[in-house]
């Protein structure tokens, strides 16, 4: 499908599907909306709920690498944290090293690193674990979503797919129970959505479901747990 590079209400920019008429990110803003729905209900809460629990590594699996933006702020955000990240991004359709060069979502970061750090996101390979930094580990795997396997895995779910109006088969019971499967006890999955039946599938899947509020242009948004016992 086609896809045009536009820019957001903060500035920075997305990939716009006409077609479908949907973005990779909130046209509304892009960047805050990550640092909202992954970076700070996500990767923040986990960190201050399981302190005592993990020993500063987390485990991160994103549904939907796309641009590579939840990625970088993720970099920066656990730098500041003093966090040693494990993360796993599963994309069916990669962007191209053109398209993710448009973004340029290295200007909106003030840090040195910025621009090297996207660089390597974009050009490290594929399939195989490499490092950004000594406490930051990538795995880019070129996957459809419903071919996850993964068991007890990860600590942090960032679930960035495309919306349930143009994909409605992502957002169904047996994907969140792929994802609750994929999850450690006390995991935590979040997303932007907050539609009624996807919410329905989570619960399904075993979720126990938070409503809250959601970035700018969105009322609300999901945060997904799975009990401590698994269950």
């Amino acid at each position: 499908m086609k896809r045009k590079i536009i820019t957001t209400g903060d500035g920075s920019k997305t990939i716009h599907i006409p077609e479908w008429n949907e973005q990779y990110h909130s046209k509304h803003g892009a960047i805050q909306e990550a640092r909202h729905v992954f970076l700070e209900t996500g990767l923040q809460y986990y960190t201050d709920k399981c302190t005592s629990k993990v020993t500063a590594s987390i485990s991160i699996l994103e549904i939907g690498f796309g641009t590579g933006l939840n990625a970088f702020l993720t970099f920066f955000k656990a730098k500041a944290l003093g966090l040693k990240i494990d993360y796993m991004g599963i994309e069916a359709f990669p962007v191209s090293a053109q398209e993710a060069q448009e973004m340029d979502y290295a200007a909106h970061v003030k840090e040195e690193q910025a621009r090297a750090v996207f660089s390597a996101l974009h050009t490290g390979y594929w399939e195989q674990p490499f490092q950004i930094s000594k406490d930051f580990t990538l795995t880019k795997r070129h996957q459809k979503f419903e071919d996850i396997t993964d068991i007890n895995r990860f600590d942090l779910i960032y679930f960035d797919a495309f919306g349930p109006r143009v994909q409605p088969e992502l957002w169904t019971e047996d994907i969140f129970l792929k994802m609750f499967t994929s999850l450690k006890p006390n995991g935590v999955l979040t997303t932007y959505c907050a539609q009624g039946a996807a919410r329905r599938a989570m619960q399904a899947a075993g979720f126990v479901i938070e409503r809250l509020p959601g970035p700018p242009g969105k009322r609300e948004m999901l945060r997904a747990t799975k009990n401590g016992d698994g269950s």
